[in-house]
């Protein structure tokens, strides 16, 4: 895998490197080795799948507090989606600052999301499907998030919104995690 840290420290672009032959390729898509090579932490305890029927979708922005935090690394496998990442580390240095790239079946990025970063994501096309590894199990009783359209991050979406769940529409603006 190739990656690429983003403006947010922690925070990277992964790419697959693709091992090709006359039958297509072969890559990784998950490696502690890898990971660890980079620094960064890989426990799996949870793989999840998200299916949005409808084009401007938008879920989030969603985080878990500790002791439950989330890392995560976000694949889109059908469709695309803009995947959009918030810092709420109080003490870094990028802190309320956000990142967003495109994520699609034909780019095949990933995105590994420390924990205490809220993530989320609008749908650029119908029946878009994002895979999700996470490294503890979703936990209700730690489950928070902020507002997607909160003035303290200022976060371009890329069209109007269709679809969105109450509790993502109505989260507060930004508390400190």
């Amino acid at each position: 895998m190739i990656f690429t840290e983003t403006k947010l420290r922690g925070a990277f672009v992964m790419e697959v490197e693709k091992f090709e032959d006359e039958r297509g390729f072969f890559a990784h898509g998950w490696s502690p080795r890898e990971l660890a090579a980079h620094g960064l932490e890989a426990p799996l305890a949870e793989s999840a799948i998200s299916f949005n029927k409808k084009k401007g979708t938008l879920r989030g922005m969603h985080y878990q507090a500790a002791p439950h935090g989330q890392i995560k690394i976000v694949r889109c496998t059908m469709g695309a989606i803009y995947d959009v990442i918030i810092d709420l580390r109080p003490d870094s240095p990028t802190f309320k600052q956000w990142f967003g790239i495109d994520l699609s079946a034909g780019n095949r990025l990933m995105l590994y999301i420390p924990a205490d970063f809220a993530h989320g994501f609008q749908t650029l096309d119908d029946a878009a499907e994002v895979s999700y590894h996470m490294s503890h199990a979703y936990s209700p009783e730690s489950a928070r998030g902020v507002r997607w359209n909160d003035p303290a991050f200022n976060i371009s979406w890329p069209q109007p919104v269709t679809v969105m769940a109450e509790r993502d529409r109505t989260y507060p603006d930004l508390v400190p995690v």
